[in-house]
């Protein structure tokens, strides 16, 4: 009996001090994504959009109960149009959202209507990797390219029947 015991008691310890290194050895999770240019205004990615370099992008983490704003954290994309934004620890509890806040490129800074992408930033959702991907986020161009009426027939070639 005083073995099995024994033996329990070290398993319990053990258990705790793996459970206690795991702890300590997570690394930060970020959140990534791209930004970009929407040259045909239809505020999705065709073949035409081009990634933006320099955007800045702006991560917000906010209470679920009362909205109160409890993280925020800007960054800029790189010449892929791509951003990486850390966060210094778990927000299972917040309601966290990547927006757009700004474009260097002076014929594309209008916002998208839903100028917004949700991400869940913790750890305990099943994913093993510390990256939490947001979708895409970009900006419209003042003007649509001509380029652009090929481009949505190719993409919804069931509306062009009846032409």
């Amino acid at each position: 009996m005083a073995k099995n015991v024994s033996i329990v008691a070290l398993v319990v310890a053990l258990s705790c001090f793996c459970s206690l290194a795991y702890a300590t050895t997570k690394t930060n999770l970020f959140v990534e994504g791209r930004v970009y240019c929407d040259p045909c205004r239809v505020q999705f990615e065709t073949r035409l959009s081009v990634p933006i370099e320099g955007a800045v992008v702006a991560l917000e983490c906010r209470g679920r109960e009362n909205g109160t704003l409890t993280y925020t954290l800007q960054g800029k994309t790189d010449k892929n149009g791509i951003y990486s934004l850390p966060s210094d620890e778990d927000m299972e509890e917040q309601i966290c959202e990547v927006r757009t806040v700004s474009s260097p490129k002076d014929n594309c800074q209008e916002h998208f209507d839903f100028e917004k992408a949700r991400v869940l930033l913790t750890y305990n959702n099943g994913v093993n990797s510390m990256a939490r991907y947001a979708n895409p986020l970009g900006f419209m161009q003042k003007e649509s390219v001509t380029e652009c009426e090929q481009v949505l027939k190719e993409l919804f070639p069931e509306e062009n029947e009846d032409e």
